[in-house]
């Protein structure tokens, strides 16, 4: 199945039909989300990668055949945007959350080589709160060793404790680490497709 970009949308009116189960996106600015959705869908630029954090600004809607949306909604956390855009920001992505009937979880992004933060917290606890399905993916594990990793997820596991039902994925967009436990979740919250297959893993 073919992904494609779909539509931006900046307040309910501007979300597409809810005429099929959606995955939802969040994390801090530059916590890697772009690269992560990138690598589900193997395109390399579907979503769009920045080095200036906080430049997602708008609620991008992803079509994954006729089957599936996935939704990249902006990062937060980051200071030098102004409050005013941050206040925006929040009351959009807290309208598409309590609203949209077809959401089926949100992937909580957080950084393998960062502690859990009170932003990702308040998020967390707040997705908890209208019972709407959290998991957590931990990028960037090709960033430090595979035994820094093992210890970095526990110790993040250990700070979620209570607030996740599942471990944290630990996930790398440049070895794709992590991306088939990533699709066999979304499968198990929306009862939908196998994951696609990465190039690397079709046969010869």
């Amino acid at each position: 199945m073919d992904a494609e970009f779909l539509t931006s949308a900046f307040k309910e009116g501007q979300y597409p039909a809810p005429d099929r189960p959606e995955v939802a996106f969040a994390g801090r600015s530059n916590v890697g989300k772009s690269s992560l959705i990138n690598s589900l869908v193997n395109r390399k630029k579907l979503a769009r990668t920045s080095s200036t954090p906080g430049r997602t600004q708008s609620i991008n809607f992803f079509s994954f055949g006729e089957s599936l949306y996935l939704v990249d909604l902006p990062g937060y956390g980051f200071a030098r945007v102004p409050v005013q855009v941050r206040k925006s920001w929040q009351e959009m992505v807290e309208t598409y959350l309590r609203t949209r009937p077809t959401l089926k979880a949100v992937i909580v992004i957080l950084d393998i080589r960062r502690d859990v933060t009170s932003g990702d917290m308040d998020l967390i606890n707040w997705l908890k709160h209208y019972g709407i399905h959290v998991v957590i993916v931990l990028t960037k594990a090709d960033k430090v060793s595979r035994q820094q990793a093992k210890r970095r997820s526990n110790l993040i596991a250990g700070q979620l404790a209570g607030m996740s039902d599942d471990m944290p994925i630990v996930f790398s967009a440049k070895t794709r680490q992590g991306r088939e436990e990533i699709w066999e979740r979304v499968k198990k919250v929306t009862g939908l497709f196998p994951a696609p297959r990465s190039p690397v893993d079709s046969p010869p």
